[in-house]
This record gives C-alpha cells, structure tokens and sequence, in this order.
C-alpha cells in the first residue's frame, strides 16, 4: 500500500469516528429528551390520578351519613345546652334575620334538614361543604352562649345567641376563636371547620333554633344566593321544619295572591294558575338533570338523601349525566 493510500486510509477512519461519535451524542440527546418527555407524560398521569382520587373523595365523603344526636334533647348535657326546656314559646313569633352572613364561603349543601328513615332520626340542620381549617363565621350578631365537645355526636361545636332570638348551631369544628359570653358580630370568625365527633369527613354542621325548636334553615336562607329569603321570618309551631318555595313561580303566585286579597277578590285565572301549580307541584315525581348537576345538589333540591336517590333510580357510582330524567319520589 503506498503512503497516500494509507494517508487516506487513515484520513477515512478518522471521519468515521468523528461520525460515530457525533451519532452518540446525538442518540444521547435525543435519549435525554425522550426521557424528560415521559417524565412530562407521567407527572400528567400523576396529577391526573391524584385529580380523579381527590374528586372520588369528595363523592364518597358526602354521602348520607347518619344524623347526630341532638344536642338540645339527646346530648349528655342537654340539660345544659337546652335552657327552653320549660319555658313558654310561643306559637308563632316573627323574627328579624337582616344582617345575615353565610356561615362558611362555600353554599353547597351536602346533607339537607330533614327525618332520615334509614337511621329513624332527624336531621336537625345542614351540613356545609368545608375543608379542615376553613373559617367558619357568625351567622347573625350576637353573644357566644357555649363552646362544648360531644364526641358521640357534633365534636367540638359553638351555640351562639342572637340579639333577634334565634339561635345558631356549628358543628364539627376542629378549633374555637372565640370563648362563652363574648359578644360577636355578624361576619366575624367564630371557629375552623373541621371533622371531630360523628362525621366521616370534613364539613360544618349548622343550625337554626328559636327556644330550642330546630327550624328548617333553608326556611330562613336562601343558601344558593347567600343571603335570607326575606328581612323576616315566622316562626311557627306547625311549620318550622319545612323550607320555603322562593322558585319564579312561587314567587308569581304569592305576589298575585297578595295582589288580589289587597283587593279584596282573587281573579278567576288566579285560581286556576295557582291551582295548576300546585298540581305540578304535588305530581313532580321526576328531575331532569341539568349542566352542572351532581347527586348531592338534586338530593337537596328535591328534599331526599343521595342514598334514597341512588337506589330510586339504580345508580351504582356517584356521577350523572346532563339530560338523564332521574325520580325523586
């Protein structure tokens, strides 16, 4: 071979390895950024995970659960906590609710007042969507009457007294912020939501009182707008457990009804609206669902537990769809 055969010879090698080793770094390269693009992928997959888990949590959390023991007849210390338990209330008394101030941020309900046939006893409040740490507020002004525990029932709990009569009821909570006898106002912090006593996940239990009678608090409080429903509500013996119809045509009703008895007469078309709604009303035996719906929303709405929903009409999971006719009786 002659010496400019072998120069090129070696020449030729030499570019093959700068080749090879251009390729290397290349692979490398190429490795690395596949690498860093499946870690991408797999914190996606992560986050979406832990989303779905979080989002089964929540659905599992707000089933029905059972009710607790009312601390104004049940309790350990009702005797205590309850003052009225001789006194006269009378049979109606009209009450001032201006000054309102939602009792938690939130206003989702996920367990309604009402009697739960599966446990034989009444829900004597509602219970509101809350983390562990959430403030819970003062509904109305007025004065801390108790700050208690009851481990079989509402955990660590505050009653206040109002200067309008009522009474509210907190439950569940996991701190107090303030102590017995301490004059609050309307909107201040009162305790952190929590999940002590009877719960099997975090929420505020809240009630409304007059003299120890547990009233509907949805007959108060208008929870989807955040605020009462009138300046002023009726107590009264007959009818304090149930809520009030605020929809556009019970609103339509009542304000013809009005209308008509300032006059003196109630018109022949009066009658007949008023008596096909409340036809509707009475036979409404199905729901339809609408965007943004859930199980617990429809529950609420239609004065019925998750459970009794889910098995009226054979859901096995804890989502439904848009469109989907549902019975709620």
């Amino acid at each position: 071979m002659t010496k400019t055969k072998l120069l090129f010879f070696a020449a030729a090698l030499t570019l093959m390895s700068m080749g090879a080793q251009a390729q290397n770094l290349q692979s490398a390269s190429n490795a690395s950024r596949m690498h860093a693009n499946l870690l991408a992928k797999q914190q996606r997959i992560k986050d979406q995970i832990r989303l779905e888990e979080a989002q089964k949590y929540a659905s599992d959390l707000y089933e029905e659960e059972e009710p607790e023991p009312d601390i104004y007849t049940e309790g350990w210390e009702s005797d205590r906590v309850n003052p009225y338990k001789n006194a006269v209330v009378p049979a109606t008394k009209v009450i001032d609710v201006r000054g309102f101030h939602m009792p938690i941020k939130g206003n989702y309900i996920t367990s309604p007042y009402g009697y739960r046939p599966a446990f034989r006893r009444s829900h004597k409040g509602v219970d509101m969507r809350s983390a562990v740490g959430d403030t819970v507020y003062a509904a109305f002004t007025g004065k801390v009457r108790l700050t208690k525990f009851e481990r079989g029932g509402y955990g660590f709990y505050v009653i206040l007294r109002h200067d309008n009569g009522l009474e509210t009821v907190y439950g569940h909570l996991t701190r107090f912020l303030v102590q017995p006898n301490q004059y609050v106002r309307a909107g201040q912090p009162i305790a952190l939501s929590g999940n002590t006593g009877r719960s099997t996940g975090p929420h505020l239990h809240f009630e409304t009182r007059f003299m120890g009678y547990a009233i509907n608090p949805a007959a108060i409080i208008d929870f989807a707008n955040r605020t009462t429903h009138t300046d002023s509500y009726t107590f009264n013996k007959s009818n304090y457990t149930e809520g009030r119809n605020y929809s556009p045509a019970g609103r339509y009703s009542a304000s013809r009804n009005a209308s008509s008895t300032s006059k003196g007469t109630t018109s022949r078309h009066s009658k007949k609206y008023d008596a096909r709604q409340q036809k509707r009303t009475a036979s409404r035996s199905t729901y339809k669902v609408r965007s943004g719906d859930n199980l617990s929303k429809i529950a609420a709405r239609n004065g019925v537990s998750v459970s009794q929903l889910k098995k009226m009409n054979g859901i096995k999971g804890n989502t439904v769809q848009a469109g989907k006719v549902l019975r709620v009786k």
